[in-house]
């Protein structure tokens, strides 16, 4: 397998992680199934174990060094940009309908990896910023149908998961080994979890039993989207300017919403079609617009 073709592999396999991951979590939330602090514990305890029995599969298969090896790829600032997004994402969902959730979200991650981009002297040519703004303005009219006025704290907390998220983004653009490197990101945000647990149950009233079906939901998607899902991203990102990392992104909605339509008997529309060829016209001329400026990569 060529490194392009490997590379376009491993994209389209995070986003439909991404895009499952986002399923995943409405089912279980807004159902009533498990809480966001419950989901959020499942979702990262699940995911560090399942990336921990990788890490040391891989170990053993090419005869690494071991834990000291996988746990010196990852960082705290990461491990606390992952926990931040998990947790803001799940009690964000609480109050925020789909549309406008995703919406606030994806435009977070955007603006921060454009603007990390910009912090550390990368130029964006006009094509880059045309390509971006209309791949975002194609996705502002998918879910516009859908908006309502948000709940302020959802809001909040929905911006914050989207800078967190592309800040660990942005972490992992230099990260030379990415499973040892989400292993130990996933591992280190165990003892915050804990410490964010306690606080969170010290505070609540009562915490109501989790259903079984939604622990099996957070586990699914910490043990598979986001564990595995998150490191194939990161074997991706080195490979990737910010600009075109954070475009790329905005496809994870256009995904979900075609998910629907093939899993779910939903009707294809015109306003359907007019937005996805929005936003793949504007991946497209991103991509185009990498193509000629390699030095800004």
């Amino acid at each position: 397998m060529t490194s392009l073709l490997r590379l376009c592999v491993y994209v389209i396999l995070a986003l439909l992680a991404f895009a499952a991951n986002s399923v995943l979590c409405r089912l279980a939330l807004n159902n009533g199934l498990i809480d966001p602090a419950q989901f959020t514990t499942w979702r990262l305890f699940s995911g560090a174990v399942t990336l921990v029995l990788l890490s040391a599969i891989h170990c053993l298969k090419h005869r690494h060094s071991g834990l000291k090896t996988i746990w010196l790829e990852g960082s705290w600032l990461s491990a606390f940009a992952l926990f931040i997004y998990a947790l803001g994402f799940s009690y964000a969902y609480v109050t925020l309908e789909t549309g406008i959730g995703a919406l606030i979200l994806f435009g977070a991650v955007q603006l921060t990896l454009i603007l990390l981009a910009v912090w550390v002297g990368q130029k964006l040519v006009w094509l880059e910023w045309l390509g971006l703004a209309i791949a975002f303005a194609g996705f502002v009219y998918l879910v516009l149908p859908t908006l309502s006025s948000p709940s302020l704290f959802g809001f909040v907390l929905m911006t914050l998961a989207g800078v967190a998220w592309g800040v660990y983004t942005w972490r992992g653009k230099i990260s030379a080994k990415p499973l040892f490197a989400t292993t130990s990101n996933f591992v280190r945000t165990l003892p915050i979890l804990l410490l964010a647990l306690v606080a969170i149950q010290f505070n609540a009233a009562q915490a109501a039993s989790p259903q079984l079906d939604g622990i099996m939901l957070a586990i699914a998607s910490g043990a598979i989207m986001s564990g595995i899902g998150y490191a194939i991203w990161y074997a991706a990102l080195p490979y990737l300017s910010a600009s075109m990392a954070a475009v790329l992104q905005l496809l994870v909605p256009i995904i979900a919403t075609l998910g629907g339509v093939i899993f779910a008997n939903e009707s294809i529309t015109l306003h359907l079609v007019i937005a996805t060829l929005s936003v793949l016209g504007g991946v497209l001329l991103v991509i185009i617009a990498r193509k000629r400026t390699p030095k800004n990569a």
